[in-house]
């Protein structure tokens, strides 16, 4: 049967004019009903159902409007609601719209095909008819896409990748959309939908959401590396599958500490000491362009041998040495020295080192003396004035 639509003021005109001057109308009568609906013409697949919104008018005076749904094909069903009640007749006053639907389920036996029927509304002497057309055609099969802007991101092993994915429900019927991944075991896979964390989504016919699928490490010392990730979506008998990829480049890791782990030390004041360091690169890319700096108490002196390391490979260590020399007039005690590798590009690491200061014998012979030459004058003050 050929598809044919006509807008429902022309059909009704024809329909009124056919019946010869019968009291079937399109509301063209002063004291008439009318009925009209924004799409009297759509397609629906088999088996399913449609809802039409009604709209009853009267133009002269208040009446009860009986309704009916005439020409419906076999195996189908129609009733008029007013929101959850089934409803055969409405109340219509002038100037006044009432509104109702009109559901219609078709036959899961019913073929391919155009189908009109009509709609009609009989009042105190006047009757209003709509025609209604569907066009049934094959339910198209459960569905579902994915779509992705990058689905290749490049990050540092701890960095969080983020993709834009577009999931689409192309299929004939509502689907909720069960959401699953399958990822390295050092990534977490979190799909957001509106900035809220979601593991499922209802996805109508034609409907796309937009997602944020984010891919979290769950610790640090990722090797470098392509690593694949797969996205499931599946609601009913529909599947969608998606690969996505994470690139992750090397990054260096710097450490500092002592040839045998000890990170405390003695000293001597005014004298150069030399401390041993080793300088280590556990990341999984080289470090490069490494500066060797400190921080010190004032008067010291600290400088490195070599300054500067070139590159130090990952899992390799370079051996520094640090010449600390104490200030001149520093007392005896505990400080406190922070060394320092700051590579190229990277982040920088530090270590705390405790420095135990000892000063001089010579000076604590000089002290010793001279308390020995205060004791002495004392007791000799003593015996001559005690004897007065």
């Amino acid at each position: 049967m050929s598809r044919i639509f006509v807008p429902a003021v022309l059909l009704a005109a024809m329909l009124s004019l056919s019946a010869g001057g019968t009291d079937t109308a399109w509301a063209e009568e002063p004291t008439g009903l009318s009925i009209v609906t924004e799409f009297p013409a759509q397609a629906v697949g088999i088996g399913d159902s449609v809802s039409l919104k009604l709209v009853l008018r009267s133009q002269a005076e208040a009446q009860v409007a009986n309704l009916e749904v005439l020409d419906l094909p076999e195996g189908w069903s129609a009733n008029f609601r007013d929101g959850s009640r089934v409803v055969l007749s409405a109340y219509v006053e002038p100037g006044k719209e009432t509104d109702l639907k009109l559901r219609i389920e078709t036959a899961d036996d019913t073929g391919p095909g155009e189908y009109t029927l009509r709609v009609r509304a009989q009042g105190d002497g006047t009757i209003a008819v709509l025609p209604i057309t569907l066009m049934v055609e094959n339910r198209l099969p459960p569905s579902l896409a994915f779509d992705v802007e990058l689905p290749v991101l490049r990050g540092k092993p701890d960095s969080t990748l983020r993709y834009s994915v577009t999931l689409k429900n192309e299929g004939g019927e509502d689907l909720l959309v069960d959401l699953q991944a399958e990822a390295p075991p050092f990534y977490q896979v979190i799909f957001k939908n509106s900035g809220q964390e979601v593991t499922s989504l209802p996805l109508e016919v034609d409907q796309s959401e937009r997602m944020t699928v984010e891919v979290d490490p769950l610790f640090a010392g990722i090797p470098a590396g392509n690593f694949p990730i797969t996205l499931f979506a599946r609601g009913g008998e529909a599947e969608a599958i998606l690969e996505l990829e994470a690139e992750v480049v090397g990054q260096s890791t710097l450490s500092i500490t002592t040839p045998d782990g000890r990170l405390s030390g003695r000293l001597q004041a005014e004298e150069e000491t030399p401390i041993k360091l080793l300088v280590k690169n556990t990341g999984s890319a080289a470090a490069h362009g490494i500066k060797l700096n400190a921080s010190e108490p004032r008067g010291w002196t600290v400088t490195f041998e070599p300054e500067l390391i070139k590159t130090i490979d990952s899992s390799k260590q370079v051996e520094v040495t640090a010449s600390v020399t104490p200030a001149e007039k520093a007392l005896a005690g505990d400080y406190m020295l922070t060394f320092r590798a700051q590579p190229e590009s990277g982040a920088s690491t530090s270590v705390e080192y405790r420095a135990t200061v000892r000063t001089s014998t010579l000076w604590g012979l000089v002290g010793i003396g001279l308390i020995a030459a205060a004791v002495g004058v004392v007791g000799i003050a003593v015996t001559r004035f005690g004897r007065r």
